[in-house]
Formats: C-alpha cells, sequence, structure tokens
C-alpha cells in the first residue's frame, strides 16, 4: 500500500508527520520512508540509518548532428516546451526546458537528433532495522523535479515487493512534482495548518486530489494557532480529519533538535495511533479490491 503524506503548502508538518509515522509504524512491520521533496529533502536529520546503496539517475536529452540537419525547422515546431529553437540554420537545444518526449528525435526528417543520457540525481537508500529509507535528491541546478521523481518510483518497483507499506513524502503544493507522487498513491493524507493560508492551500490540493480520482484524509497540525475555519472546511467538504496535533512550543524545540517526537510527546504519539488507525481501515479496503494477478512478488536483495 503507497501512502502520499502532501501539503498544500510547505511547513505544515509534512515531513514531522512523515518521519515520525514511519518509525512508530516501523516497531511493530516493515515499511520504507520515501523523501520525493528531491528539491529539499531532510527527512533523512531525523533518521539513523545505514547506507545501502546510492544509484545515479539519468534523463535522455535531445543532441544536435548539424552535417545531418536540413534546417526544416520542425523540431522547434513540435517541441511543446521551447527546448528547441531554430536560429537561421542552427538549431539550440535548452536541457532543463526538455521534458525528454522524444518528439523532436522520433519526428526529424533527417535523424538529425539522437537522445542521449544526462545526469540529474542521486537516489540514496539506507536501511536500520525494519526501516528502508530512500532519499531521492535533484541535482543543483535541475530545473525539472517530475523526471527524478519518476525515476525514484522505478527504483521502488524495482526493490521492494508489493506487500510493503510505503511512505511517499511529497512536495509541497499542487504543482506536477505533487501530481506525480500522489497519482498512484492508495492512500492520500494532507497535513493542514488552521490558519487563513493554510487553508486557502488545503483546498487547491483536495481540488488536485480529487480531479486524479483520490479522496484525502486530512491531519490538521498546530492546532491551537489561527482559527476553526480548516476544521470547518473539512466538514462541509466531508474530508475526514484523523488526527490532530497540538501547537507546542517543546515539541517545536525538539523538532529542531532532530528529535523523533511520538517517543517524547503523548499527543504526538496518540496522533500516530490514530492515522495507523486510519490506515489499518483503508488496507483492509486495499486488500479487498485488490485483483488476484497482483499478488507480492519476491523482494529483490540490493548490494551496497
Amino acid at each position: 500500500m503507497n501512502i502520499a503524506i502532501a501539503s498544500g503548502k510547505g511547513g505544515t508538518g509534512k515531513t514531522t508527520v512523515s518521519v515520525n509515522l514511519t518509525s512508530y509504524l516501523c516497531r511493530k512491520q516493515p515499511a520504507v520512508l520515501v523523501d520525493l521533496d528531491v528539491e529539499e529533502p531532510n527527512a533523512g536529520l531525523f533518521l539513523e540509518t545505514e547506507v545501502v546503496s546510492k544509484t545515479i539517475t539519468y534523463k535522455q536529452i535531445p543532441v544536435w548532428n548539424q552535417a545531418s540537419c536540413t534546417s526544416c525547422g520542425f523540431c522547434a515546431r513540435v517541441c511543446e516546451f521551447n527546448a528547441v529553437i531554430q536560429i537561421k540554420d542552427d538549431i539550440l537545444i535548452f536541457p532543463e526546458l526538455c521534458h525528454s518526449c522524444g518528439a523532436c528525435v522520433g519526428l526529424c526528417p533527417a535523424n538529425a537528433l539522437v537522445m542521449e543520457s544526462k545526469e540529474m540525481g542521486v537516489i540514496t537508500h539506507s536501511r536500520d532495522d525494519n526501516l528502508e529509507f530512500v532519499e531521492s535528491r535533484l541535482n543543483p541546478g535541475e530545473e525539472q523535479a517530475v523526471p527524478q521523481i519518476r525515476e525514484t518510483k522505478s527504483y521502488l518497483a524495482r526493490n521492494f515487493n508489493d506487500s510493503m507499506l510505503c511512505i511517499m513524502d511529497a512536495p509541497p503544493g499542487t504543482s506536477c512534482p505533487v501530481v506525480e507522487v500522489i497519482r498512484d498513491a492508495d492512500v492520500v493524507l494532507f497535513v493542514a495548518e488552521p490558519t487563513p493560508f493554510g487553508l486557502h492551500d488545503l483546498q487547491l490540493a483536495v481540488k488536485a486530489a480529487r480531479s486524479l480520482g483520490k479522496e484525502p484524509a486530512v491531519i490538521i497540525n498546530r492546532v491551537g494557532i489561527g482559527n476553526e475555519d480548516t476544521e470547518k472546511f473539512c466538514r462541509e467538504q466531508s474530508l475526514r480529519v484523523i488526527a490532530r496535533i497540538p501547537n507546542d512550543r517543546e515539541i517545536a524545540r525538539s523538532y529542531s533538535d532532530g528529535k523523533l517526537l511520538f517517543q517524547e510527546f503523548p499527543s504526538v504519539r496518540s496522533a500516530m495511533e490514530s492515522i495507523k488507525g486510519y490506515l489499518d481501515e483503508s488496507e483492509k479496503r486495499f486488500s479487498t479490491n485488490q485483483p488476484k494477478a497482483n499478488q507480492p512478488k519476491d523482494r529483490q536483495e540490493i548490494n551496497p
């Protein structure tokens, strides 16, 4: 079962919930935590894991062969992202804008373009007892997070069997990287804060999730600040609030020290228990709806 933990905005406590929930669950069952906030992954700051492997990721970028080119300009016309442009008889390629769709290469009548690999990031896999941690990190200067997220999801499919509980720490916001994370999730959880700004972005996030056919549940963090509008919105939209975490200076201090909060604060531990209860319900529904063909495959071993 794949669980996406997301938020409409940054700073709501998404990573806090992801790390503490995974660590809480790992006391009794194996689980995978995947940090897919590839532009600024930070879940690893709260974990003590041993590196198992590092995998360089690549994306495909077109390269122009001037000798074969007839300067027809068709490659520039078919590129929807302006990554390929024509200036007189020259073809310019902007790798940062390229989505690796291959249209320019496949449709070039002179075969003057070929796809070549370009390094874009790294996937670091580490482990501690029942906890498998996969951090996906985009190289500095790379413009697009979606290809890195796709490569990471492929890595998960190759290296973990279908029965493993996988918790995905999504990027903040409602843009393409978030959509890429939650589109295949079995459960979507939004972490929200009870402020006007937090409510505004929660509304956007819920709309995005529902457009993908997902019905999210909500975790409200920092209860006690702001107002009751977020709770009201959840009631009006029939969104289930599965946990509430209070606003507490001591919680913030422990978080700043990189500590796991559920071990120290009963209120956080109670929230993790509530989330686990919801996941148990979801797992029963998920197992019931799974076709027999989707039986778990054997886990592949990973060499350091």
